[in-house]
């Protein structure tokens, strides 16, 4: 059974990538992944991933990078409210039959994610576990446009008027309860020195170390070895593709 995951949470992820066979042996080295037959061209070749036969993101050719989408109840009243914040459309709304309506959108700080209006999909059936995702965090050079932005989509807390923006990291929606299905995963940002701003998904990990050994062997990168953050110890690896992503303890 799907969960229902309110307005704004983290409910998808999926990893573009130019060679989604290399990428089906790395994730499933790393983390165990099993993967359905994959869609044809009408969807993409959009291939599912699953952690104890429960999904937790897919594949698809392009990027290389990852996308998180959040949910929403009416995508294109949800892209309406992106326009109108001062950010962008990318795609869509594009409805998949009954599967998913779904667009990807750009904040003005041009950092890329995902609006998920769920059909018969309505995300991960797994959720905070080794393998699936635990958060959501973007990393901004520019926190306060980012303040600005994101709870006038999503309706995350904004700072209090007059009270500035916190320079260091901030939790937008904590995890909680999504129905009968997993915890919805945690939202957060933090300030980033320089580069562009993203969204970077966070994937749970028994033993840190050894993931990131892993990722080494299997052709990947440790971008950031594992070291203590307000919300725990977290990694940052790149894949054997350039797809770049973190770990942190679950």
């Amino acid at each position: 059974m799907y969960p229902d995951f309110p307005e704004g949470a983290p409910c998808w992820a999926d990893v573009r990538l130019p060679d989604v066979e290399a990428g089906k042996r790395f994730y499933g080295d790393l983390f165990g992944w099993t993967f359905d037959e994959g869609a044809g061209a009408e969807r993409g070749f959009y291939t599912g991933a699953y952690a104890a036969d429960l999904a937790v993101a897919a594949l698809a050719p392009g990027g290389p990078g990852w996308t998180v989408y959040f949910a929403v109840r009416d995508a294109y009243t949800a892209a309406g409210r992106v326009v109108a914040a001062g950010g962008h459309l990318v795609s869509g709304p594009v409805s998949d039959g009954a599967v998913a309506t779904v667009a990807l959108a750009a904040g003005p700080d041009s950092a890329v994610f995902g609006l998920w209006q769920a059909g018969s999909h309505q995300g991960f059936e797994r959720t905070g576990a080794p393998g699936a995702l635990c958060r959501a965090e973007l990393r901004t050079p520019d926190p306060a446009l980012s303040d600005a932005f994101y709870p006038r989509v999503f309706g995350y807390p904004a700072p209090r008027p007059g009270g500035g923006t916190p320079p260091g990291p901030r939790i937008w929606r904590r995890g909680g309860p999504a129905g009968a299905g997993p915890g919805a995963p945690e939202v957060s940002r933090r300030p980033l020195r320089g580069g562009h701003a993203r969204f970077l998904p966070h994937l749970g990990s028994a033993d840190l170390a050894a993931t990131c050994a892993e990722a080494v062997r299997l052709g990947g990168r440790v971008r950031a070895a594992p070291h203590p953050t307000p919300y725990g110890p977290v990694a940052v690896l790149g894949d054997d593709q350039g797809a770049v992503f973190a770990v942190c303890a679950a």
